[in-house]
């Protein structure tokens, strides 16, 4: 097998990366090149992602790999799911996409169900529901006026406006979007229907690629501002999800997959969409895989609980006070494990914790109003976050087997989350599955993997996985204390059913 370098942009909703990955005599290697935070920006009453600043953060990775005399073969961007960018007709951005956390979808979902009603929309795109969805999204903003909105000749997602600005082509990328509410995941087209409700059409959208499938090289301009050469950009699985699922280090379809970071996100990798009563009872998403396959799954919050916690906490050595904590998450996390369990538990999924101005306090009242214990100090609070995503977990995956169309062997936990080993085994102990972890860089080894097939090095995801579980440690917990997480999970359904 031959050798090659691939620069993976991995963009998540707290931070980004850029990573080289070589794939070397059949094992893949990878350095990490550059990382940042990407930030949200509050003005005006609204929430923005700053597109100009990732796409600087992008150049300044690219001219380091220019500096280093690194050569690559390809360019490819993940990012988080249904966000987008406006672009006139002159071809310029028209401003700052708003954040997924952005309340101006409070309530889109319901109006737009009064133009076309919620099980219409299930059947036609099998998504879940949430607020933020692209969809609601673009109704708010139809009904807000929305300026940006009003002169847009391209609705791009944000891994699409990002290849846009390195070559000039303007794309929609499958599995990123199939995650907006606006995707036949059979026909895998835009539902004409739903957009024109929002008055748009296919029109207003890129040229449809794949996964793997190369887009372009980058202009002269970004040649000359980073002394690269014409590299190829590869629209690789645009969804940060799609990319991590990609890396899920499994010889077999038998298994379950969750990726966790700031988002859990808990589901299968089947054939065709499974769209019916009980997927759209238990709000389920059908959205892009590789190869044409659907990533089945429900969105869980995740360690955005726990991140916006420690925000409010001050750090120190020796916390003496509700409003104190280490410094160290791990310290955080093993403090919490070694307390006694299930003292209070919270829904993750509660529109309470979206976007709060103290997750500490949201999390307190949600206990209050549900006559529970209510936590202090950054153990109880800590404890009752990893308790409550370890049971939501179960609770998901107790849905998923329902649902599945083969029997669930194991859960391959992948993404960031999977540092905190405490969690991880409340995983295992709660679902009753064997968990193993890695890739901790889920998102970037998918990305740089896809960009690997699209030069020809890999066949399919099965010689992609192969090739990921050759390269990296995996870690296997073992479920234990069966007695007491049934017992806990019973006290968690009393809740939460």
């Amino acid at each position: 097998m031959k050798s090659a370098n691939f620069f993976a942009v991995d963009l998540g909703a707290t931070s980004g990366r850029t990573i080289v990955g070589s794939i070397i005599d059949g094992k893949l290697e990878q350095r990490e090149i550059t990382r940042f935070q990407n930030n949200i920006i509050q003005t005006g009453g609204h929430f923005y992602w700053d597109i100009f600043s990732l796409y600087s953060e992008i150049l300044n990775g690219l001219k380091k790999v220019a500096e280093q005399n690194i050569d690559i073969q390809s360019i490819g961007i993940d990012t988080w799911g249904v966000d987008f960018v406006c672009v006139g007709k002159d071809g310029n951005i028209l401003r700052n996409p708003f954040s997924y956390r952005d309340p101006h979808t409070d309530n889109a979902m319901d109006e737009y169900f009064k133009v076309i009603p919620k099980q219409k929309v299930y059947e036609k795109t099998g998504i879940q529901f949430m607020q933020f969805n692209s969809l609601f999204q673009l109704w708010a903003m139809r009904q807000a006026n929305d300026s940006a909105l009003e002169a847009a000749d391209k609705i791009l997602f944000v891994p699409d406006a990002l290849m846009y600005m390195l070559t000039g082509k303007t794309v929609c990328e499958y599995t990123i979007l199939s995650t907006s509410q606006i995707l036949d995941p059979r026909t895998k087209r835009i539902d004409t229907e739903l957009i024109a409700a929002v008055g748009l059409t296919e029109r207003h959208f890129g040229d449809y690629v794949n996964p793997s499938q190369v887009i372009g090289t980058i202009t002269k301009e970004v040649q000359t501002i980073t002394g690269l050469g014409p590299i190829p950009v590869v629209a690789v699985a645009g969804h940060d999800t799609a990319a991590a699922v990609a890396s899920a280090p499994s010889l077999d379809e038998h298994f379950a997959y969750l990726s966790c970071g700031t988002w859990s996100l808990l589901g299968i990798e089947t054939k065709e969409a499974i769209i019916s009563d009980e997927s759209f009872k238990y709000n389920f998403t059908n959205e892009g895989g590789i190869e044409g396959t659907t990533r089945f799954l429900k969105n869980i919050c995740g360690m955005w609980l726990l991140e916006r916690c420690r925000k409010e906490w001050k750090p120190t050595d020796n916390p003496v006070s509700d409003e104190q904590a280490p410094a160290d998450i791990n310290v955080i996390n093993r403090d919490a494990s070694e307390m006694p369990p299930f003292l209070s538990f919270i829904n993750p999924d509660d529109p309470s914790f979206a976007n709060p101005e103290s997750m500490v306090g949201a999390i307190q009242e949600f206990c209050k109003k549900n006559g529970q214990y209510v936590p202090h100090g950054y153990i109880e609070i800590t404890r009752c976050i990893l308790d409550s995503l370890a049971m939501r977990y179960r609770q998901v995956m107790e849905m998923l087997k329902g649902m599945a169309p083969f029997p669930i062997e194991r859960l391959h936990v992948i993404g960031g989350g999977t540092y905190n080993k405490y969690l991880m085994q409340m995983a295992a102990n709660s679902t009753g599955l064997t968990v193993v972890t890695g890739p901790v860089e889920g998102t970037a080894i998918g990305n740089i993997m896809l960009q690997a097939k699209a030069a020809g090095m890999v066949a399919d995801r099965f010689e992609m996985r192969k090739i990921i579980a050759n390269s990296i440690d995996l870690k296997v917990y073992q479920p234990a204390d069966k007695q007491i997480w049934e017992d806990g999970y019973k006290q968690y359904l009393q809740l939460f059913n």
